[in-house]
């Protein structure tokens, strides 16, 4: 299968699960989780989602907690959003992206750069 046909449906899939983890009840998903990135096996029988919080890796390890809890309830909604015929098991890793670009940010900004202000 070709890859971008992967690329594709990793795409379809991080879009569903974004609009799925706002149903998701869990108290443990709060705050501003996001996902950052799904990569899904050739054969799509896995999906692993990489999930991101802006409080740190602490938090998006609690919300993986709870996002594993609900896995059968989103892997549902997944299967009833798109029309695939194998819904892959979803398997969700946490990820320190968000936190660790922010700190970046929050650097930058004490440094006394802004957008495009380096000199050159």
């Amino acid at each position: 299968m070709p890859s971008y046909r992967m690329d594709r449906t990793g795409e379809d899939i991080m879009r569903e699960l974004t609009a799925i983890l706002r149903t998701v009840k869990d108290p443990r998903v709060s705050g501003l989780i996001s996902i950052v990135r799904v990569d899904v096996t050739r054969d799509l029988s896995y999906a692993t989602v990489f999930v991101s919080a802006m409080d740190g890796i602490e938090s998006a390890k609690k919300a993986v907690k709870g996002l594993t809890s609900a896995a059968g309830y989103m892997r549902r909604e997944l299967g009833l959003a798109l029309k695939l015929r194998h819904v892959p098991e979803l398997r969700f890793v946490a990820d320190d992206s968000i936190a660790y670009s922010s700190q970046i940010a929050r650097t930058l900004e004490r440094l006394g750069t802004k957008d495009g202000d380096f000199d050159e």
